[in-house]
């Protein structure tokens, strides 16, 4: 089991003095008890970046944690006694009514003239972020489960910002509660009573342009590559950029992704058209304009999606885009001729007027000697000004279980599956039951209610304690269903193997950078990636051969007589399923 880290005291925060803006202290907090593991973190890594980050280098980018201050865990300790919250909040209820049981609830007394003071100085966009006292912890980091909300923070009437703050804090402490929190805490068998929640105020890294607030970047960094292609190895590490706030990258939506050690190589697509078809086209931004319909219990409540000739109104592609030229079917550099916009982000990788893939791999070399593990950052760069916030860090778990695979053990004759960009590391061979997507029933409009089929799968599976191999199709745990299967953690929990497969009608590229992503190599649950036309296809016959437990309209459930054996060499990236264990 993981255990959460020590978030009790670190020396660097400094009480909240009710000045959010002051530039002496920028990462303050509001009570006592902890800070929780994202909190924690922040504050363990300002100091680190002050004294091993040396500015001269980067002159020109100013480089810093947002503003923030931390509501500490007494408070929601105070919250949840004080209006006898626990019987609803450990209830079987659905989310809405556990929210809207918290959003009529009181926040303690002694905070609100601190909230109070933030409001009176602050017109700009806030986010609400979590900051449990597991979350981020080595094993079990609880990356994306619990929730975040962003406010626009621009209504003329402090008591209406005071209002939209204070239920965005309640919010967060109900997201403590919700479905998928409490299905990632049965599967990592923590119990509810260990978890508390600290809740991060901090400023949105961004500008506004028009009725929209955004960062021209947002990215996710990792120091290790589960994937590399090209020349790129493992230890180079890798990165997922996005135009826009950073909820593309991390909920598994479609993002530029590249070698930091490589940062000009193009990725591998095979044609034109799949660049202009594996490309963000649309990005998330805080909405500054017409206020929505009221709707406290959705997390994107205030935020819209808005696509790229928006941002070409807004002026923000000129660093980021490339332009599709018909007449000679090349992308070219830049947006100074006319036609179709592709996010490439190569004016920003390949003339590095501002040098972001430097700063990006000297904060990776930085933050992973500080944690002695490799790590996960994320971070939102604007233009005008030059500024990089620092969002996040967290550590990675990496396998280093010597377990060797050559090309000819792929092609074995009683291979179920294999592949040659598999995550993980280790032999596995106790796995008697296989669940999968029914390939020739398979739909992406339909992919929600495939999600629920498999929870149903999963929940029987895992309280009988048998841990199964998924297959599937298009990206796990996308929050965007025609790019996967949008699961949370909690829904395939006792998965100890997963492919993600292709289909001619479902063919994504994976995305590394999402939280759920993160959270299945933190599980060291190893991840096979099989595309329809490879050289090593799913033996699709001889599973429908076997023996079915259950069935649903899209998901079958076989049990076999004799486990799988799994065996995963993370050096190579190379792994095979093979219908028995070899001799």
């Amino acid at each position: 089991m993981g255990k959460a880290l020590d978030t009790s005291s670190p020396e660097n925060l400094s009480p909240f003095n009710r000045k959010f803006f002051d530039s002496e202290q920028r990462l303050t907090c509001m009570g006592t008890g902890s800070l929780g593991g994202k909190a924690w973190g922040l504050a363990f890594i300002n100091n680190v970046l002050t004294a091993e980050l040396h500015q001269e280098v980067f002159k020109g980018i100013e480089i810093n944690i947002p503003t923030m201050t931390v509501i500490r865990t007494d408070f929601f300790d105070a919250f949840m006694k004080r209006n006898h919250l626990l019987e609803i909040a450990c209830s079987n209820e659905p989310d809405d009514r556990i929210a809207h049981a918290f959003l009529k609830a009181d926040l303690p007394v002694e905070m609100v003239g601190d909230l109070r003071a933030i409001i009176a100085q602050v017109h700009t966009p806030l986010a609400i972020r979590s900051s449990s006292m597991l979350e981020d912890a080595m094993h079990e980091p609880f990356a994306g489960i619990y929730g975040t909300k962003m406010i626009p923070n621009n209504q003329h009437d402090p008591d209406t910002r005071f209002h939209k703050l204070t239920e965005a804090i309640k919010f967060v402490y109900a997201s403590t509660f919700f479905k998928a929190a409490k299905d990632y805490r049965k599967a990592t068998k923590h119990d509810i009573a260990e978890e508390k929640m600290a809740v991060i105020i901090q400023e949105v890294v961004g500008c506004r342009h028009n009725g929209r607030f955004y960062p021209e970047v947002s990215g996710v960094a990792r120091s290790y590559n589960f994937y590399p292609t090209g020349h790129a190895k493992p230890e180079d590490g890798v990165v997922n950029l996005a135009l826009g706030l950073g909820k593309t990258v991390v909920d598994g939506g479609t993002s530029w992704c590249y070698s930091p050690a490589y940062p000009q190589a193009n990725p591998p697509f095979g044609s034109i058209s799949e660049w202009l078809k594996q490309t963000q086209t649309d990005f998330w931004a805080v909405n500054m304009g017409k206020p929505p319909a009221y709707d406290p219990v959705q997390e994107t409540e205030y935020l819209l999606k808005a696509d790229l000739t928006d941002a070409e109104t807004d002026n923000t592609l000129r660093l980021v885009a490339s332009t599709y030229n018909a007449s000679s079917d090349r992308i070219n550099m830049g947006i100074g001729a006319k036609g179709p916009r592709i996010l490439t982000f190569a004016p920003l990788l390949v003339l590095d007027d501002i040098p972001l893939n430097h700063l990006v791999r000297t904060l990776l070399k930085v933050c992973e000697e500080a944690l002695s593990a490799p790590v996960e950052i994320e971070f939102a760069l604007t233009f005008k000004p030059t500024r990089f916030g620092f969002l996040q860090v967290r550590p990675m778990v990496v396998s280093d279980e010597e377990v060797e695979i050559n090309r000819e053990d792929l092609s074995h004759k009683n291979t179920l599956s294999a592949s040659e960009t598999v995550m993980g590391n280790g032999l596995i061979d106790t796995i008697l039951d296989i669940v999968y997507v029914k390939p020739e029933h398979f739909d992406a409009k339909y992919t929600r209610q495939i999600a629920l089929e498999l929870e149903s799968m999963n929940k029987k599976l895992a309280a009988d304690g048998s841990p199964y191999l998924l297959i599937g199709f298009g990206r796990w745990g996308s929050s965007d269903p025609w790019l996967g299967i949008p699961v949370n953690w909690g829904q395939i929990s006792g998965a100890k193997v997963i492919v993600e497969a292709t289909l001619p009608s479902m063919d994504k590229e994976l995305s590394q950078g999402s939280h759920f992503f993160h959270n299945i190599t933190s599980f060291q649950v190893s991840y096979f990636s099989v595309h329809h036309s490879g050289q090593y296809p799913i033996d699709w016959q001889w599973l429908g051969q076997q023996r079915v437990l259950t069935e649903t309209e899209f998901v079958r459930h076989v049990r076999l007589s004799n486990p799988l054996q799994v065996k995963v060499d993370g050096r190579s990236g190379r792994g095979a399923i093979y219908k028995s264990v070899l001799g």
